[in-house]
């Protein structure tokens, strides 16, 4: 019996000296981690790509600028060497919901949405529920989570698939019913199923599915020819697998390249109202994080879908899905525009968004000489109105 119980006794002194080192361990990478982060605010946008690429030959990182009417990009590789300027599919993730967002104000205008208004009035939802309105779902203070589990998300975690891959409509639809909103307001949450049930809204006003909505409206109105709910097709590879007619497609399912992505950004600049109403200030948010703060990222405001830097007066969205991650942000007083796409996790290293905020700063700051050699052609010519959105030419 004493054997017995001095075997258990040394079995967890073991276990326990076991935790204690994967603790120890844990705890040294974050230390680590919160070192090198600390280090970045110091380090200028060349030197942070550099770090971002080092040693990583599967790196493509392409930068655009948009300035006093002229665009260009860049594409960098591995050790931030500069490659050709070529375009690149990528991931834009959550810049999505700034489509959504534009659908939605489209819808405004039309008359066909009133942002007032609760969901239900929209969606076939039960009574008795107390329901959020379209604002609080576009400025993520409805009170929803980021995501609610459903049954597709568990074999997508064994899978390796996308989280939100084959989550239906009707599970999304089917949680809102249950899901009774009743408190006064809520804090920011940011969260990808209010966005989903955002695209629900837009199908049942327009009566066309969300893929073919956006499509059109990107392809047809905007230009954005290169711009689409992703049917994997592209040459950087490792794209999220999506099923026709997913919910979560409103919140993270686009794909573009950075031709296309600048011009957009182009167009957030210019006075059109269908995405000027987007950037007024909606609500205070204050979501900025320590880390953020010291990074240059502030979250103190939000319209619709994009985030407000009342501090250096940038207007920004991101975006990240498994390995891909970007950003675009822009000053609407110095006519001012950055996007980032890259072909790296959010998690790997300095993401888009980090690098996006550093480079706008030295612009806007006159710290950045950026060379616009490669131009984007826009009716033949650089004028210094970019491009005219409404209507196609």
């Amino acid at each position: 019996m004493r054997k017995i119980e001095d075997r258990t006794k040394k079995m967890i002194l073991k276990i326990a000296v076991v935790v204690f080192g994967i603790a120890l361990i844990f705890g040294g990478i974050m230390i680590y981690g919160r070192y090198q982060m600390s280090k970045i605010p110091k380090l200028s946008f060349q030197e942070i790509l550099e770090y971002t690429t080092k040693d990583n030959a599967d790196a493509v990182i392409t930068v655009g600028i948009a300035k006093d009417g002229q665009i260009s990009y860049k594409v960098y590789g591995e050790n931030g060497k500069e490659l050709p300027a070529e375009l690149h599919t990528y991931e834009i993730g959550s810049l999505t919901k700034t489509f959504t967002a534009a659908l939605i104000s489209k819808a405004i205008q039309e008359e066909k949405i009133n942002i007032d208004c609760t969901i239900d009035n929209y969606l076939s939802l039960p009574e008795g529920n107390t329901y959020p309105t379209i604002e609080e779902l576009l400025t993520h203070t409805s009170g929803y989570k980021g995501y609610y589990l459903e049954s597709p998300m568990v074999s997508n975690f064994f899978s390796g698939r996308n989280d939100f891959y084959g989550v239906t409509k009707e599970m999304v639809s089917d949680k809102a019913g249950k899901l009774n909103m009743n408190k006064a307001s809520y804090d920011f949450v940011y969260s990808n199923y209010g966005y989903a049930v955002l695209g629900l809204v837009l199908e049942s006003v327009y009566e066309t599915e969300y893929t073919s909505l956006l499509n059109d409206f990107v392809q047809n109105e905007l230009c954005l020819t290169s711009t689409q709910i992703s049917d994997k097709s592209g040459d950087l590879g490792k794209y999220w697998d999506w099923k026709e007619g997913d919910a979560y497609l409103s919140a993270g399912a686009v794909t573009s390249n950075i031709e296309d992505m600048l011009l957009y950004a182009q167009m957030q600049l210019e006075d059109n109202s269908y995405f000027s109403d987007c950037h007024n200030n909606l609500k205070s948010i204050n979501a900025s994080t320590e880390m953020y703060k010291t990074m240059g990222i502030h979250m103190d405001e939000i319209g619709m879908s994009w985030i407000i830097d009342s501090k250096n007066n940038i207007i920004w969205h991101n975006g990240g899905t498994g390995n891909y991650n970007s950003y675009l942000g822009f000053n609407p007083e110095t006519g001012t525009a950055v996007v980032v796409l890259s072909n790296l996790a959010p998690n790997y290293r300095v993401p888009a968004t980090v690098l996006g905020v550093k480079l706008l700063l030295e612009l806007d700051n006159e710290k950045w000489n950026f060379q616009f050699y490669w131009y984007i052609p826009i009716n033949g010519s650089i004028t210094k109105k970019a491009v005219d959105i409404f209507p196609c030419s």
